[in-house]
């Protein structure tokens, strides 16, 4: 046994030695040193080379990962080499690590060649927080700059940080603001006016950062003159907390911007941005000097941002509104005194960054796939999955509520459900997973979409994955919960842009209604009516005690002082925000019982269609409102809302082939077949058969174009539809004309001068008679139920102007028919004609002989026998 122990100590020290030994032979990268690239956990640190099997990692940052997590070798950090790597150190990395310092050994049989790119990786969920790349070069590797790293950092709040790295030569100081706070805040950070005897933020010089509504980053240089959001008065000045920009507008050389914007990014919930700025700048007015060596007062906040309009074209910091400290405050700072006092990552309570989409029963979600531009967990594929024009967004479901996909994103890339992270088929991967809905047939493209109907039960998990079944991580989360507004309300619809959700349930003679927003804002609207102008809005917001608020109001202008609140009866209100989407309720009667007020006038008829439009806000106040309350987001187009079938759809702008449709009805109801009917009925007194070809002509031109006319509305429409007033006496204005050319066609002859007519012929003639009266009027309602309609559907603001002009255009017509009518007496009382004033319809003296192509014929019997005398004959003698 002795021996034996003595063997095995032997052995142990051997291969310690021949360890040693071959840590110490490879020693090409001792001494390298670069810093670590952040993509996710808020990792940070620099790694350095101790020898050939370990390595340091200074002042290491890191939210923690599962347990699987761990330091990775791979040959780049692209999503097909961290798969075909494998770990490189035994150390989990499944804790927070603060600011901490720790040596880390590679595995058994590694060395530094076979470690091209040492990454922080967790294989069970494919997620990079972070990598370095080593390489022989120590001195190119040491000057290479990672944005996220600088050489001090202040502490300026609990959620809000300052990092900074001064290069005092270049006259040059690098600034990163990171603050644990939503998307649409700001971060707001510079120096006050040197010499005060208290801080103040009136002429303080500031760098305003934050990310767009595209989620770009951004860093703008502004000057405060006024503790008041940035406004132009009425004599063209401008005040309070503006873009150096704006107070010199005719500045060509862009010189009072002096911030300039490196890099910036969303992890985890935490924004960081990353500036540069001169210490001493060119512009003596709106900078302020630093002085890199003597302490100064640095002023900070954090809160709302507004995103550009049309009447302010940049974006504006809100007013913080909170005690000095949490949103805003004065700090002295000496810039050249190197510090850290951040010790550890920022942890945000709201993670998750991307976009969110309810689903909701009877709203099918289209899927389709584009280009990755967002993706939530890095390393990520090119293309990803798009759920209602939103990359890769976080859905949430709830159980008993069946979910329709409409799959659209290609026949190479099958969805479907899983409860693997990564999708791709797992089971590929000799990994157990679980598929709850999709598979293989589960594709389709936009001409011919699949549709997957999934039903989540009590069964399913609270987090599951939607994935394409090929390719890996082109989905996301899948967050399954019990209840909610689809159990509480019996329809809901998507409004334009499917940016809102809007709910309602019609309850006797009240509505219940809620809308929930599907991005971040300060304040939710909607509103019925053709658009925000002269239209009954319902706000819903959170003020600044936490507390929701719904109001109503009426607008009728483009201004804060056109919102007017009304004192609706509005019962069981309540607001509320889930991850910074406003989702509000509240209960209103169909008919106000009121009387003399406006809002008595905001009448809700199930039978009609209800035509709903919605903003979003960055602030709302209950109090007088201002430019501040402006909307940053509103729908494009109002949804017409059938209340009783629970159906919606689009106002859409008057279409072209529309238009043109309607100018040729116009043409043909309006001037062709009315000519020819005027023709027949006042142009016989004329010579010849001017009348009989006119009525002809103008008749069959009539009808050529009024079926042009509606082919182009069939196919502008994709086929017929009689769901519509002007669509149904369309159709019969259009039946009693195609049967004219027919009745014409089987006319019987007519009789001889004096002879009594036939039944037949006078069968026809009273069925023509008919049918072409009942033409002409169906014809012109229908082009006044085709102008109702235009308005209806299409919210046209000419459409008043177009039906007055119809208007004027009929009773011109009937002006110029009773100017003839009266001609035509005058004539049958002087005795000129006695024929002409018969309504050509019911003209028994016709000839039906008449060949109406031909101009030049023979004068016709009718001429020849309308003659009101007698014929006289000249008997002469004849010569022998």
């Amino acid at each position: 046994m002795a021996r034996l122990l003595l063997a095995i100590l032997c052995l142990a020290s051997r291969l310690a030695a021949a360890a040693a030994a071959e840590c110490v032979e490879n020693t090409t990268l001792e001494g390298y040193e670069a810093d670590l690239r952040m993509s996710q956990h808020q990792l940070r640190g620099r790694v350095s080379v101790l020898d050939g099997c370990s390595f340091r990692v200074t002042a290491l940052d890191l939210l923690p990962g599962s347990a699987s997590a761990r330091w990775w070798r791979s040959e780049g950090p692209d999503l097909d080499s961290l798969a075909r790597g494998e770990p490189a150190s035994a150390e989990p990395l499944n804790r927070t690590f603060r600011s901490e310092s720790l040596v880390f050994r590679l595995l058994p049989g590694l060395s530094w060649p076979l470690v091209p790119v040492l990454a922080a990786f967790d294989p069970l969920t494919s997620s990079l927080f972070g990598f370095v790349r080593l390489s022989d070069n120590s001195s190119s590797s040491s000057s290479t700059s990672v944005p996220t790293m600088l050489d001090s950092c202040a502490q300026l709040s609990p959620r809000f940080r300052v990092r900074w790295t001064l290069d005092e030569a270049n006259n040059s100081i690098d600034i990163g603001l990171e603050a644990a706070v939503g998307s649409e805040y700001y971060m707001a950070f510079g120096w006050a006016e040197p010499g005060l005897t208290e801080p103040s933020m009136i002429g303080a010089d500031v760098a305003v950062a934050g990310f767009t509504e595209d989620g770009l980053p951004f860093a703008e240089d502004y000057y405060i003159t006024k503790y008041s959001e940035c406004l132009l008065r009425e004599d063209a000045l401008v005040e309070g907390v503006c873009p150096d920009t704006i107070y010199v507008r005719d500045d060509p050389a862009g010189l009072v911007n002096n911030t300039r914007l490196v890099y910036g990014h969303r992890r985890d919930g935490v924004s960081f941005v990353r500036f540069s700025r001169p210490l001493v700048s060119a512009d003596k007015k709106y900078d302020v000097p630093v002085n890199a060596t003597r302490n100064m007062t640095v002023i900070w906040a954090i809160g709302l941002l507004r995103p550009p309009d049309s009447l302010r074209p940049y974006y504006l910091p809100l007013s913080h509104g909170a005690p000095a400290g949490t949103s805003f405050g004065f700090v002295t700072l000496n810039v050249s005194a190197a510090s850290n006092e951040c010790v550890g990552p920022l942890d945000a309570e709201d993670k998750e960054d991307q976009a969110r989409i309810t689903a909701e029963r009877k709203t099918p979600l289209v899927v389709t796939a584009g280009p990755a531009l967002h993706y939530p967990n890095p390393p990520n594929p090119d293309k990803v999955l798009y759920i209602n024009k939103k990359e890769a967004p976080l859905l949430k479901v709830e159980r008993g509520v069946p979910i329709t996909f409409s799959i659209e994103a290609g026949h190479d890339v099958p969805m479907y459900i899983t409860s693997d992270p990564v999708g791709g088929n797992a089971t590929s991967r000799n990994m157990s997973e679980a598929i709850y809905a999709g598979g293989l047939k589960a594709q389709g493209v936009p001409a011919t979409p699949m549709e997957l109907v999934w039903l989540p039960d009590r069964n399913t998990p609270d987090l599951v994955y939607y994935q394409s079944l090929y390719d890996p991580k082109m989905g996301w989360k899948i967050q399954v919960v019990d209840g909610g507004l689809s159990d509480m309300y019996n329809n809901s619809v998507l409004l334009d842009d499917q940016q809102v959700t809007f709910f309602w349930t019609l309850s006797g003679d009240s509505i219940n209604i809620a809308a929930r927003g599907e991005k971040k804002s300060g304040y939710l609207a909607i509103g019925f009516g053709s658009a925000m102008v002269n239209s009954y809005a319902y706000v819903g917001w959170i003020d600044g005690n936490g507390t929701g608020h719904v109001n109503s109001y009426w607008i009728d202008g483009k201004d804060g002082m056109s919102v007017h609140e009304t004192h609706e009866n509005l019962t069981y209100k309540r607001c509320r925000s889930e991850n910074g989407a406003i989702v509000f309720e509240f209960t209103r009667p169909l008919s106000p019982s009121c009387s003399g007020r406006v809002e008595c006038k905001n009448i809700i008829d199930p039978t009609t269609p209800l035509k709903v439009i919605w903003a979003m806000g960055a602030q709302w106040s209950s109090g007088p409102l201002s430019l501040k309350n402006m909307h940053s987001v509103t729908s494009n187009r109002p949804v017409r809302i059938l209340l009783l079938s629970g159906l919606a759809e689009a106002v859409q702008d008057l279409r072209p082939v529309l238009a043109v449709h309607g100018f040729m009805m116009f043409v043909a109801w309006g001037l062709l077949l009315p000519g020819g009917v005027m023709a027949a009925r006042y142009l016989k007194h004329l010579k010849g058969d001017v009348w009989f070809q006119a009525h002809t002509y103008l008749q069959y031109s009539g009808i050529a174009v009024m079926f042009l006319g509606v082919l182009f509305a069939v196919a502008e429409l994709r086929g017929f539809s009689f769901k519509s007033r002007h669509a149904r006496i369309g159709a019969i204005a259009f039946t009693f004309t195609i049967v004219q050319p027919l009745n014409a066609y089987l006319r019987p002859h007519r009789t001889e001068n004096g002879e009594i007519p036939s039944r037949y012929r006078l069968v026809w003639e009273s069925l023509h008679i008919f049918t072409g009266r009942s033409a002409v009027l169906a014809g012109i309602v229908s082009l006044f139920t085709g102008l109702q309609h235009l308005g209806h559907r299409y919210g046209s603001k000419n459409i008043k102007g177009l039906t007055c002009g119809l208007i004027l255009w009929v009773v011109s017509a009937a002006l110029v028919i009773a100017y003839l009518e009266y001609m035509a007496m005058k004539r049958r009382r002087g005795g000129a004609d006695g024929l002409s004033g018969k309504w050509v319809l019911g003209n028994t003296e016709e000839d039906d002989s008449v060949d109406l192509l031909q101009s030049d014929r023979v004068v016709s019997k009718l001429e020849f026998n309308s003659s009101p005398r007698a014929m006289e004959v000249q008997l002469e003698p004849l010569n022998g």
